[in-house]
C-alpha cells in the first residue's frame, strides 16, 4: 500500500483514462465541458455520460496508481473508525476511514484517489500517515450514509429543548409558532429528525408520547426502528410546529387531523403527508415521506418475473378495460401503477388521475386531489374526468359502489382504467367488487388483469449468509414447494455496518398476476365466486405470489424468514380447490358470495 504524507504530483484523472485509451480526447473535452455546468467531478460526469463505468474507472485507478481496490459491499468497516473523519469532510472529498493500523496510520478509502487537495486536506485534519485504497463512489456514500447517523444529534436538541422548557417555563408550543427563531431547539430538533430520516431511507416517521418517554420511530425497509427519549415534555412543541407547517388547526388537539406539507433536506424535496390523532398521553403524529425527487422506477425494477411483465405490459397498452392493482397498505401499489403510467405517457394521450392524496407528480398528466371536506369525492371528479375526454383514467382507490360502478362504466366505453384496491391476494378482489354492489356482468365486460402484489426485504449483500431452514420451516416448504426444495440454496443476513444490524437492505417486489379469461368471464356474469375461484386457480396466467418470493428465496434475493413473514401460514399459500361432483359442480357453486 502506499503510505505517505509528503506531497504528491498531481494526477489528471482525464489524461490517465485518454492515455490508457479508455475515451478519447473529443469525449474528454466534452466530458470537461459538462463538468463545468453541473460542478461535478470528472469521474461521475463521465458514469453519467455513459463514457466509463464505475467499475472500469475503479480498476484504472487501482492499476494505475498502485492502491488496492476494496468493494465496501464486502467490507465489514467499524463505524467509530469512520467517524473519525467529519461527515462534512466525508461527504465533499468523498473518502472513508476503513481501518487503524497498528503503526497509527489509517486506510482510507477514496472515490477519486487523484484528488491531491482531498489527500493534503485529510493529512492536516487527521495528522497522521494516510494509506490510500480505491472504492465506488456509490458504494462510499450509501456507507457514509447509515454510519453517520443523527440519532446523538436527535438526543442532545431533546434535551436542550427540555432544558429550554425549565428556564423558560413558558408552554413551548408558543416557540413552536414563532416563524423568526430559526434557531429554536425545536427547529433543529425537526431539521435533524428529517435529516436522519431521509439519510437511512425511511419511509415513515411516527412521534409516539408515552406515559413517561417519547417514542420516535422510523419505518425502514418496511420495519419499524425505535429511539426512546426520556424528555417527554417536548411532545406538544414538537407536535404544533408541524401542525403549523401543514396548515393545521394547533390549537385543537381532540380530534384527528390530516395536511401535508414540502421539505427540503440534502438537496431532496421531500413531500411529507402527515397524520394526527389523539392518545391517551398527548397526540401521536405519523409522517409518509414521499421524495418528489426521485427518479420514477420503470417497470423492470419492480421485481415482475419476465412472464407477468408481458402479461402486465400487453394490459396497459390495450385502448380499453380495467386493470387492478392490489395488497395491503404499504405494499407498492402507487409505485406499480406511477411506473405503468410513466410508459404510458406522451403527447398522443389524455390522462387524467383522481388520487387521495396525489403521491407524485409527473409532467403532462392531469392529476386531482379528492377533498371530502368541499364534496370533492371520487365520484364526483369522475364523472367531471370523463366529460374532459381521457384515454386513460386512474382511480387512487375503488373505495364504494359509486366509484366502482364509474370505473368500470368507463373501462367499457373507450377507457383504459388504472386503480388499486386493498385485498390480500389477485382472486379475492372479485369477491370485494361484488361485495360493493359492482354487477356481475359489469365485471366480465370490463376487467382485463388483476395484479396482486407484497415488498420483501432483500438480504444485505454486505453480511449475506448460507443459511439451513429449521425443522419448521422445512415442514412449511414442502407442505408448499413438494419436492421442489434445494435446502443449500437459501441465505440470510448475519447483520453489519451495512444493514445497520439488520440483515437486510432494501425491497423488491413480488406478484401474483391473474388475467380474466373466457371461463372467468363466464363465472363473473353469474357472480359465481366459487368457481370464478376454481377456475382462477387453473389458469394458466395465475401462480401465487408466495410462490413467486420463494424462488426469491432460492435464488438468494430475500430470506426465507421474511418469505414466511409476508406470505403468512400454509393455508394462505396453497388453498385447496373444491372437488367436482359427478355433475361437474360442487355444493357451494349456487353461493354467489362465498369467501374465497
Amino acid at each position: 500500500m502506499a503510505t505517505t504524507t509528503a506531497p504528491r504530483k498531481k494526477i489528471r484523472l482525464g489524461d490517465l483514462l485518454v492515455e490508457n485509451n479508455v475515451i478519447s480526447e473529443d469525449q474528454l473535452m466534452a466530458a470537461l465541458a459538462d463538468q463545468k455546468k453541473t460542478g461535478q467531478k470528472l469521474g461521475r460526469t463521465l458514469i453519467q455520460k455513459q463514457l466509463v463505468t464505475e467499475q472500469q474507472l475503479m480498476e484504472l485507478l487501482s492499476t494505475q496508481l498502485n492502491l488496492p481496490f476494496i468493494d465496501l459491499k464486502k467490507y465489514n468497516y467499524d463505524p467509530d473508525t469512520v467517524r473519525l473523519i467529519p461527515e462534512t469532510l466525508a461527504r465533499r472529498y468523498r473518502v472513508i476511514a476503513l481501518k487503524q493500523n497498528p503503526d497509527n496510520s489509517l486506510l482510507v478509502g477514496m472515490a477519486d484517489p487523484t484528488d491531491i487537495f482531498a489527500f493534503d486536506e485529510l493529512a492536516k485534519v487527521l495528522k497522521r500517515d494516510i494509506q490510500q485504497a480505491v472504492v465506488r463512489e456509490s458504494d462510499l456514500l450509501a456507507a457514509i450514509d447509515s454510519t453517520y447517523r443523527r440519532t446523538a444529534d436527535i438526543s442532545n436538541l431533546a434535551e436542550e429543548l427540555d432544558d429550554q422548557l425549565d428556564e423558560s417555563d413558558i408552554d413551548l408550543s408558543q416557540i413552536a409558532q414563532n416563524e423568526d427563531v430559526v434557531n429554536a431547539p425545536v427547529v433543529r430538533l425537526l431539521q435533524t429528525l428529517f435529516e436522519d430520516a431521509v439519510q437511512i431511507g425511511a419511509s415513515d416517521i411516527h412521534i409516539e408520547p408515552d406515559e413517561s418517554v417519547l417514542r420516535i420511530r422510523q419505518r425502514v425497509d418496511g420495519v419499524l426502528q425505535e429511539q426512546v427519549m426520556k424528555e417527554k415534555r417536548i411532545a406538544n412543541a414538537l407536535v404544533s410546529r408541524l401542525k403549523l407547517m401543514a396548515g393545521l388547526n394547533i390549537s385543537e388537539r381532540r380530534v384527528p387531523q390530516d395536511g401535508r406539507f414540502n421539505i427540503r433536506v440534502r438537496d431532496k424535496s421531500i413531500d411529507v403527508r402527515l397524520s394526527t390523532m389523539p392518545v391517551q398521553h398527548g397526540e401521536s403524529v405519523v409522517m409518509r415521506l414521499l421524495d418528489q425527487s426521485g427518479d420514477m422506477l420503470h417497470l423492470e425494477q419492480l421485481g415482475m418475473t419476465d412472464d407477468i411483465l408481458q402479461h402486465f405490459r400487453n394490459q396497459i397498452q390495450r385502448p380499453y378495460g380495467m386493470v387492478l392493482v392490489t395488497g395491503p397498505t404499504g405494499s407498492g401499489k402507487t409505485t406499480t401503477l406511477y411506473a405503468a403510467l410513466s410508459e404510458l405517457n406522451d403527447a398522443s394521450k389524455k390522462i387524467i388521475t383522481v388520487e387521495d392524496p396525489v403521491e407524485y407528480r409527473l409532467p403532462r398528466i392531469n392529476q386531482v386531489q379528492v377533498n371530502t371536506r368541499i364534496d370533492l369525492t371520487f365520484g364526483r371528479v369522475l364523472r367531471a374526468a370523463l366529460r374532459q375526454d381521457p384515454d386513460i383514467v386512474l382511480i387512487g382507490e375503488m373505495r364504494d359502489q359509486e366509484t366502482a360502478q364509474i370505473g368500470l362504466r368507463a373501462s367499457i366505453t373507450g377507457h383504459l382504467v388504472l386503480s388499486t384496491l386493498h385485498t390480500n391476494d389477485a382472486i379475492s378482489s372479485v369477491n370485494r367488487l361484488l361485495d360493493m354492489g359492482a354487477e356481475g356482468y359489469l365485471l366480465a365486460g370490463a376487467l382485463r388483469a388483476v395484479i396482486a402484489q407484497r415488498l420483501v426485504r432483500r438480504v444485505c449483500d454486505s453480511c449475506k449468509t448460507p443459511y439451513h431452514p429449521e425443522p419448521n420451516e422445512l415442514a412449511w416448504l414442502y407442505n408448499t414447494l413438494g419436492d421442489e426444495i434445494d435446502e443449500t440454496r437459501f441465505v440470510h443476513g448475519a447483520g453489519c455496518p451495512h444493514c445497520n444490524n439488520t440483515g437486510y437492505h432494501g425491497r423488491i417486489g413480488v406478484f401474483e398476476y391473474l388475467e380474466i379469461n373466457e371461463d372467468l368471464a363466464n363465472a363473473l356474469r353469474r357472480s359465481d365466486s366459487v368457481e370464478f375461484t376454481r377456475q382462477a386457480r387453473r389458469s394458466d396466467t395465475f401462480r401465487p405470489f408466495a410462490r413467486h418470493a420463494l424462488d426469491y428465496a432460492q435464488q438468494g434475493v430475500t430470506s426465507l424468514e421474511e418469505v414466511m413473514r409476508v406470505t403468512g401460514t400454509v393455508e394462505e399459500v396453497e388453498l385447496p380447490v373444491p372437488p367436482l361432483d359427478e355433475a361437474g359442480t360442487d355444493d357451494a357453486s349456487e353461493a354467489s358470495h362465498a369467501p374465497v
